[in-house]
Formats: C-alpha cells, structure tokens, sequence
C-alpha cells in the first residue's frame, strides 16, 4: 500500500504538469499525438528516478531496472497512442478529455508493471544469485 500511495504521489504531481503543458502546446496548434509523445517522454524520464529512489526503493542493478523501465514505458507509450487514435480520431471525442482518461488508464497499467517487472525484488533477487 505505501508504494501505490507513493506511486501515487509522484504520479500527480508529474501528471498535472505534463497534462498542464499538454493543454498549452494543443491550444498551440500542435497535433494531440506529437504533444503527447514528447510530454510521455519527458514524463518517463523524470519518472524512472523519483519511482525507483522514492516509490519502490529499489536497490537492485540499475541498469537492468532501466532496461525493464524502458520496455514498461514503451508498452505503456503504445497503449496511450491507441487509445488517442480510436477514441480522437476514430470515434471524435474531445482530445483533452481522452487524454486525462489515457492518463488515468496508463497509470494504472505502468503501477503493476513496475511493481512486478521493473522493480521487483523477486527478479533482482533471481538474477543476482
């Protein structure tokens, strides 16, 4: 439970921002795709240090939980995309509330992913042995 609230936390606050400057860079005339795939960007980098140090306090081999960070992050990247294509330009909902949704959606999967993938002590544990 500490590390959801804490996932948590550093999520909020991350995404507020980012959401926040996605709203300026679409009111920009930038397409909601390209805003998003930069700002996911932005996010996941910043994201890898505050979850690993704080959310997780994982100790393991820094490098092979960057690997797994990549492979959540880019799964994580891909769900978001598909789920702008269908609901914005499929289906023509409102790109802003898609969006916040997307956000929302990812989270969630990114939490359980990193909690049992990225920085699992099981795996670090397995592979240090």
């Amino acid at each position: 439970m500490r590390q959801l609230i804490r996932y948590g936390m550093v999520g909020i606050i991350t995404n507020a921002i980012i959401y926040f400057v996605y709203l300026i860079m679409t009111c920009l005339g930038i397409s909601p795709k390209i805003s998003m795939t930069l700002l996911y960007l932005t996010g996941a980098m910043l994201g890898f240090i505050g979850h690993r140090k704080w959310s997780f306090t994982h100790e393991g081999d820094v490098s092979k939980s960057a690997f797994r960070y990549l492979i959540a992050h880019s799964l994580g990247y891909l769900v978001n995309f598909i789920i702008l294509l269908i609901f914005v330009d499929r289906l023509g909902y409102s790109h802003q509330l898609v969006q916040a949704t997307a956000i929302i959606v990812v989270a969630g999967f990114l939490f359980v992913t990193f909690r049992y993938f990225v920085f699992s002590a099981l795996l670090n544990n397995k592979k240090e042995q």
